[in-house]
């Protein structure tokens, strides 16, 4: 029977890159509108298809230098899995294939949804929510489709003494593919991020404040590149950063089932692990189900929009909830009802997080309002005020998830709060935390959809703006764009949430990776026997060991200097690597403001609409400053695990890991919702409230924007990544470390 219910996995995939396949046949079938609007759209697309094809080949450059790297370790020093530098490749592939999908619809769809909000704004935001469909199908098409190609190969090909032991050397495998989708999703992340706000706030600084035009006008020399970094960054490094998000907490999850479930057999272990793919699977068909639901009325207002996206992914949301209950009952795992819970706890805080978001950054509530209301007496004070916005709102999502993980750790152990205090049936504990982001990131089908219709609705916008199009049209547009940005920020909040609960879970992955690494020292030991802490031990007596035990003998407890050290080096690396992809954002900004300011200086015409700018000198600038400031950040996140593990060990990896996760999640959090919040001030404000636009409010406003607009955009959203990567990355390099550590 277990062989019969995996392959509704791959089946589920199949079917989800189906529909995203018909979403995207039905948008092009639309008009592009008229002429000058597909000419905007071919400027557009073919800068993100430029930009893009330049970040692959460096991001090439670097894959196959770590391909290479990990051949070395594993062929020629024995301390890695042989499989590693291929799952590392494929992880890679399949991250850039989804952004790449999602950003060539998302090119293609920008204008039609221009040309439907014409007619009406229902069909605007069709069109825009089912082009943003495709990238929401396609990660998890494709995330399902890889992981289910790896599990029939390595079955195939793994050999073990025990059945049991071929589960878990199966698992933790495939988690390795884990590190090419980050590090893959941490180039677009980052480069994205690095483009778009590098464009975003050049147009805005010295379009909007100093010249006095309107946002997307095309007297702008920097209106195509900010269009194009909608699509690069947005879109392409959403994906990216979701499918390696989607694909870790199911694959850590199978691990973690894998080694809690060892001791009842191969029979037992494979039910845990096909659960959370099967979780996933029926997520994809309910995911499809909400994304038709997704309609709304002509002339409906900001929460009535709101509520018609809701309307999908709730719906989804609550039938996954029931299916769980079903497929893990089907399963027939002893503990299937408190695992159903610890599901629904992921999929609640989801829906939490998410709201939370809203509430702090959409403008229909209190909070991003008085961050307008502040821009009476000056740009500071918008600053200041969604600073002081940013950090309440951490409260809500942190607390959030540490209830969940309670939640979900008792709901494993049925409620047994001895066993949590004593450690006792750890392993299934933490099985639970894994399948509650399973659960959270089950719908990602419908969410990633909410998200990615964000930059589509803001292309459509600039669309109208740039062909002149009738007033009511940029009403409809502007409706469409500011929906856009809270979702997007929801979306945001949704994955940096999911990206705390899959470093839990990857945390105790960690641990057994630790195990096999170990387990292969003693298999090449002339004695048989390997040092673990001050102990001895054999093959079997490694492979029979608990966590705690693991625990125990690295020391990983708070007191041991060398987590300490971990955990301050991680806290710093969540603060390094914002200030990094801050400073390349004001780099490449400066660039740009020059370069707009001597556009208008010296191309004569340009403000009196007699002048054409120079677009394409815009897109250069935006496209060479991310290329240049990618790579420093990037490299760093893969490269400081690899020097604690060499020098402080698994407790010094394990202290990294905890410090870059909990900085790195508050951190993160503040930046996207003080930056979301600032970026819908003055979408606010662009209403007609206080003053409207060109006035006062609105130029204090804008400033608030463009200094939000890294935070969002860039550094915040980058750091769900950057916790994730170190994660993998120490995963993957668990047998270097307990070979060659120095302590």
């Amino acid at each position: 029977m277990d062989s019969l219910l995996f392959w509704l996995i791959p089946l589920a995939s199949v079917l989800a890159l189906c529909f995203a396949w018909h979403f995207y046949r039905q948008m092009m079938k639309e008009s592009e509108g008229t002429d000058t609007m597909k000419k905007i759209a071919l400027y557009v697309r073919e800068g993100a298809m430029a930009y893009l094809k330049q970040q692959y080949k460096i991001v090439l450059i670097v894959f196959i230098i770590l391909a290479i790297f990990f051949a070395i370790l594993a062929f020629g020093f024995h301390v890695q899995n042989p499989w590693v530098p291929f799952a590392f490749l494929t992880g890679g592939f399949f991250s850039g294939l989804a952004g790449f999908i999602g950003m060539k619809t998302a090119t293609y769809a920008s204008a039609r949804t221009t040309h439907a909000a014409r007619a009406g704004l229902n069909r605007g935001l069709r069109i825009a929510f089912r082009s943003g469909a495709v990238m929401g199908l396609t990660v998890v098409g494709l995330g399902l489709l890889d992981i289910s190609i790896w599990f029939i190969v390595l079955n195939h090909f793994v050999d073990s003494a025990s059945a049991a032991q071929k589960m878990v050397i199966i698992t933790t495998t495939m988690l390795t593919f884990g590190m090419g989708a980050s590090t893959q999703a941490l180039f677009a992340r980052v480069g994205g991020g690095i483009y778009t706000k590098a464009a975003d706030v050049g147009a805005d600084l010295v379009g909007k404040v100093e010249a006095g035009i309107p946002e997307d006008d095309p007297r702008n020399p920097a209106t195509i590149a900010d269009n194009v970094g909608d699509n690069v960054g947005d879109v392409a490094g959403m994906g990216a950063d979701l499918y390696e998000s989607y694909c870790g907490s199911i694959l850590s999850t199978a691990a973690l089932g894998a080694s809690a479930f060892y001791a009842l057999g191969a029979s037992v272990q494979m039910k845990a692990i096909l659960a959370p793919m099967l979780i996933a699977a029926l997520g994809i068909l309910l995911s499809i189900i909400g994304i038709y639901l997704v309609r709304t009325k002509e002339g409906a207002d900001m929460k009535q929009l709101l509520g018609a996206l809701g309307r999908g992914t709730h719906t989804a949301a609550i039938l996954i909830a029931i299916g769980t209950f079903g497929i893990l009952y089907m399963l027939g795992l002893d503990n299937w009802l408190g695992l159903s819970f610890s599901v629904i706890s992921g999929l609640l805080a989801g829906v939490i997080i998410g709201q939370s978001t809203e509430y702090y950054t959409s403008h229909s509530y209190q909070p991003t309002r008085r961050v307008s209301e502040a821009g009476k007496t000056g740009p500071a004070t918008v600053i200041i005020s969604g600073i002081g916005l940013g950090m309440l709102s951490t409260a809500i999502p942190v607390i959030t998830i540490a209830v969940a993980v309670i939640l979900a750790y008792l709901c494993a152990i049925g409620f047994n709060v001895k066993e949590m205090l004593t450690g006792a049936n750890m392993a299934l504990g933490l099985y639970g935390i894994g399948i509650a982001a399973v659960g959270m990131l089950s719908t990602l089908g419908i969410t990633l959809a909410t998200d990615a219709y964000g930059p589509i609705a803001d292309n459509a916008g600039g669309n109208a703006e740039m062909s002149g199009l009738e007033p009511e049209v940029r009403h409809r547009t502007d409706a469409l764009d500011a929906l856009g940005n809270t979702t997007a920020a929801t979306g945001k909040g949704f994955a940096i949430g999911s990206a705390a609960l899959t470093a839990l879970a990857l945390l105790a992955s960690y641990i057994e990776e630790i195990k096999i690494g170990l387990a292969r020292l003693a298999d090449s030991a002339a004695n048989g026997l390997v040092s673990v802490g001050t102990e001895m031990l054999s093959k079997a007596q490694i492979e029979g060991a608990s966590i705690v035990d693991f625990i125990e003998y690295y020391q990983m407890n708070v007191m041991n200097p060398k987590v300490l050290a971990g955990v301050f080096v991680g806290s710093m690396m969540a603060f390094m690597f914002c200030g990094l992809t801050m400073n390349a954002v004001g780099r490449a900004a400066q660039s740009m403001v020059e370069e707009v300011r001597r556009q208008f200086r010296e191309i004569k015409g340009i403000l009196t609409g007699e002048g054409t700018p120079d677009y394409a000198r815009c897109v250069e600038i935006s496209t060479r400053g991310a290329q240049r400031e990618m790579v420093l950040p990037s490299m760093l996140a893969i490269i400081v695990p690899v020097l604690m593990g060499l020098i402080f060990g698994v407790a010094g990896v394990m202290g990294l890991l905890v410090g870059g996760l909990g900085s790195g999640f508050v951190l993160a959090i503040f930046m996207a919702n003080a930056g979301g919040a600032w970026d819908n001030a003055k979408k606010y404000v662009e209403e007609g409230n206080f003053g409207g636009k060109g006035g006062d409010v609105h130029k204090a406003t804008v400033v608030g924007d463009t200094v939000g607009d890294p935070f969002k955009d860039t550094s915040g959203p980058s750091l769900n990544i950057l916790i994730k990567l170190m994660s993998m990355v120490s995963i993957v390099m668990a047998g270097l470390t307990v070979a060659w550590s120095l302590f």
